[in-house]
């Protein structure tokens, strides 16, 4: 657990770690009196406390600026870190080896890549309503460069779409393309042939500075160029390109399957056969056993069954 190896035991042991929870609740009541009431002491042990951490840290932290206190640049920088350990800590507290869907009321933290965002959140929300009434989902965008270290910080639960990650996974399904586009503004008609297809004029998903995105990549590889007009990050500026431009729009099948219809776009495979990574759901090696989260991987892979058979 690779965040784990970096602890150093020894000074920790040294220091309260009470100290970050009134660091917190300073940091979201910014009044020592508030904060005080907050942790059920006195405003001389609050006041106290934070005089600790100013000495060990060797930065003011809290300054008065007129009638109010605000945060210094070294407090707002451990703000987040702080309140990501306590939460880890308080859940690691309230975890139990039960989990009732009916009545649970929890909140996880999904990370979300590519079109999962799109095709598995709707179906997701739709399923765990009538499931798990009082859970919610908190959704975060990942790519391949941040999922690891979201993971490892807690900002996230699990991560699913991503392709690309250290932690425990599996795939959920094989990754397949096809072209959206105006039949009428292009004037063709699906299935589009090779000649069709690379005489065309592109739009492609892009989250790189790369304006050919990860179609123009996996082509350039055969020695194919695509004459790429629009890259976005996104799948629904693409599809909203296709809708009013002479544009070929290459997203993942999924979301040409559900979504091509409501633009009133043309749809078919792409004429010219690639291979991607598959999409996976990844999880920390340390959640593995939480049985909430074993239960949302269950209700995820029937979600995605379903999505498959539709």
């Amino acid at each position: 657990m690779p965040i784990m190896d970096n602890i150093d035991h020894f000074n920790l042991r040294s220091f309260d770690l009470n100290l970050m929870v009134a660091f917190d609740a300073m940091m979201q009541e910014l009044s020592v009196t508030k904060s005080a009431e907050k942790l059920r002491i006195g405003q001389s042990a609050m006041s106290h406390n934070l005089s600790t951490l100013r000495m060990l840290l060797q930065d003011d932290l809290f300054v008065r600026v007129g009638q109010k206190m605000q945060p210094t640049a070294k407090a707002r920088a451990l703000a987040g870190p702080v309140r990501v350990a306590l939460t880890q800590a308080q859940n690691a507290l309230q975890s139990s080896d039960s989990f009732e869907p009916q009545t649970a009321d929890r909140i996880f933290r999904v990370g979300i890549a590519g079109e999962m965002e799109m095709v598995l959140l709707p179906a997701l929300v739709d399923r765990l309503q009538s499931t798990a009434p009082g859970v919610r989902l908190l959704s975060r965008a990942i790519t391949v460069e941040t999922v690891d270290m979201m993971m490892d910080s807690g900002e996230i639960d699990l991560a699913i779409g991503c392709k690309q990650s250290r932690h425990l996974g599996e795939v959920l399904f094989e990754s397949n393309v096809a072209c959206c586009f105006n039949a009428d503004l292009c004037r063709l008609v699906p299935p589009l042939s090779r000649d069709d297809y690379l005489g065309a004029r592109h739009a492609v998903l892009s989250q790189t500075a790369n304006v050919a995105g990860c179609v123009g990549d996996a082509l350039e590889a055969l020695g194919i160029e695509l004459n790429v007009i629009l890259a976005a990050p996104d799948f629904m500026p693409l599809l909203a390109a296709a809708r009013n431009a002479p544009v070929v729009a290459t997203v993942p099948k999924r979301i040409a399957v559900q979504y091509a219809p409501l633009f009133g776009l043309a749809f078919c495979e792409m004429p010219i056969p690639l291979n991607f990574p598959p999409v996976t759901m990844n999880w920390a090696i340390w959640s593995d056993k939480d049985v909430g989260l074993s239960w949302l991987r269950d209700q995820i892979r029937l979600v995605i069954d379903d999505i498959s058979r539709s």
